[in-house]
């Protein structure tokens, strides 16, 4: 299998991952608050990784210069993604959730555009547009049908859109310094701290640190957790680095699309949401938008698409 391949292979899994993660977010607030879901996934992501390096005696070469290069990404995502993401889901369903992950190509082109140097035609112009009318029809039928609680949801996916679309860009650039494996870990120990000081805190303030532990009593939040943390936490981080190493920043964006899909049939199969026919339409406009903005990916570049790294594990 060639590393062109097994990139794609990471693009789909990631896509699929991400497809099932607001299902199982959704779960796992029944049980617990958005802080304590997020600094719990990742614990389990931090142990996992940590785990790995122990098992397969992985030795990160990175110093304090290094970490601070990465953190800039670390911020973005997890930490505000994530965020923008747990809390969005507070206030709409997973399906439409998935609908307005749709956008992440959209943003990711616009921000290619500006720190990539990737150039775009009229018709990709026109397809940004039309992606966008998509997001504002379903924004204003929502305001209109679901009260304001919908709106904010909306508003913090369409951020946790834009974060996910800079960190896919921003990662492009990394891993031409970094292997995909050291960027994943040092993300993943920045959430890791950041979460679990912000609600280990949250708690001690308010006297309340036994409902921090409450939420192991449940097995559904226990298999939603798990899957949050092993898979969509540190899963989707180490499936996307390694597949923006091989593959453009706009490539690798697309394969949202194939996440929108997979969130709306497992919202509607297993949480029983329900789709409304300007859901629909708008999904379609949304993903010509995208079709479109995508138009010239098939065309040759001069430049490679493979960016080579320089490893520093060893």
């Amino acid at each position: 299998m060639s590393k062109k391949t097994k990139a794609y292979f990471a693009a789909t899994m990631y896509a699929l991952i991400i497809g099932f993660s607001f299902m199982f977010v959704k779960l796992s607030l029944v049980a617990a608050s958005p802080l304590d879901t997020l600094a719990h996934r990742f614990s389990i992501a931090f142990i996992i990784a940590t785990a790995i390096i122990v098992l397969k005696k992985i030795r990160l070469n990175v110093t304090k210069k290094d970490v601070w290069r990465i953190v800039p990404l670390a911020l973005v995502y997890p930490t505000l993604f994530f965020t923008f993401q747990t809390f969005g889901l507070v206030y709409t369903s997973s399906s439409e959730a998935g609908i307005i992950l749709a956008t992440v190509p959209i943003f990711t082109l616009i921000l290619a555009a500006i720190y990539l140097k990737e150039h775009t035609v009229p018709l990709q112009k026109a397809s940004i547009l039309l992606s966008v009318s998509g997001v504002i029809f379903i924004f204003v039928m929502n305001g209109a049908d679901a009260g304001s609680q919908n709106v904010k949801g909306i508003v913090l996916m369409l951020l946790s859109a834009l974060t996910g679309a800079y960190n896919t860009v921003l990662a492009r650039k990394l891993v031409q310094h970094y292997s995909f494996f050291t960027i994943t870990y040092v993300m993943t120990f920045f959430g890791f701290i950041f979460f679990n000081m912000i609600a280990i805190g949250n708690h001690m303030i308010t006297n309340t640190m036994h409902q921090f532990i409450e939420p192991f009593s449940s097995g559904t939040f226990i298999i939603a957790i798990v899957y949050l943390g092993a898979l969509s936490s540190l899963g989707t981080s180490f499936f996307s680095n390694y597949a923006l190493s091989q593959i453009e920043a706009s490539k690798m964006s697309v394969f949202n699309n194939l996440a929108t899909l997979i969130t709306i049939i497992a919202g509607v199969l297993f949480l029983n949401e329900t789709i409304q026919s300007y859901h629909i339409f708008g999904t379609i406009i949304i993903l010509l938008g995208v079709l479109g903005s995508n138009y010239n990916a098939k065309q040759k570049r001069k430049r490679a698409y493979a960016i080579p790294r320089q490893a520093n594990e060893e």
